[in-house]
C-alpha cells in the first residue's frame, strides 16, 4: 500500500487529483457484492412475482446509471467517458440472495474502480428497494473491488 493519499494536498486539504500528465490507457474494473434475503423473498425474484416487477432487470439498469453518475455522487471523482458497463445479477439459493458483479471499462487517465463499486452499490440498493415490501431485514454485504487493469499502478486482483 502506498503511504501517500492522493486526494489531500500538503496542508491536508481535500482536492481533485490532477491527472492531466497521466498516460491514456485502457482501464477496466470489476466489483462485486450481494443482497442477502430470506428464501421466500428470493423466490419472488426467481419466480418473477415481486410486486414492483422485474427486480433483476431494473437493478441492472440502475447499476448502469449509477456507474455513469459516479462523479455526481462522489465529490472528488473525475467525470469519465465510460465505454462499457455490464452488470450480472445472479440469484443464489445458497446465500440466499442475489450476487452482483459489475464490469466497467474506459480509455482514459484515471481508473474506473469507483464506477464499478457505485454500479454494484446502486444495483444492490435497487434490489432492496424493489423487495422491501416483502422483507425489510435484507442485508447488503461484501461490496468490494475484485480486479482492475490499466494505468500506472497496473493490475490488481483481490486475494479473497
Amino acid at each position: 500500500m502506498s503511504g501517500k493519499l492522493t486526494h489531500f494536498d500538503e496542508a491536508g486539504q481535500a482536492h481533485m487529483v490532477d491527472v492531466s500528465a497521466k498516460e491514456i490507457t485502457d482501464r477496466t474494473a470489476i466489483a462485486t457484492g450481494q443482497v442477502i434475503m430470506e428464501p421466500a423473498t428470493l423466490a419472488l425474484v426467481m419466480d418473477g412475482t415481486a410486486r414492483k416487477g422485474d427486480v433483476l432487470g431494473v437493478a441492472r439498469l440502475a447499476g448502469i446509471m449509477g456507474a455513469k453518475k459516479t462523479a455526481d455522487l462522489i465529490p472528488l471523482c473525475h467525470p469519465l467517458p465510460v465505454t462499457k458497463v455490464a452488470l450480472d445479477l445472479v440469484p443464489d439459493e445458497e446465500l440466499p440472495g442475489v450476487r452482483i458483479t459489475a464490469t466497467v471499462k474506459t480509455s482514459g487517465q484515471t481508473g474506473v474502480e469507483m464506477e464499478a463499486l457505485t454500479a454494484v452499490s446502486t444495483a444492490a440498493l435497487t434490489v432492496y428497494d424493489m423487495l422491501k415490501a416483502a422483507e425489510k431485514g435484507m442485508r447488503i454485504e461484501g461490496i468490494k473491488l475484485l480486479a482492475k487493469t490499466g494505468g500506472k499502478s497496473g493490475t490488481y486482483e483481490a486475494t479473497t
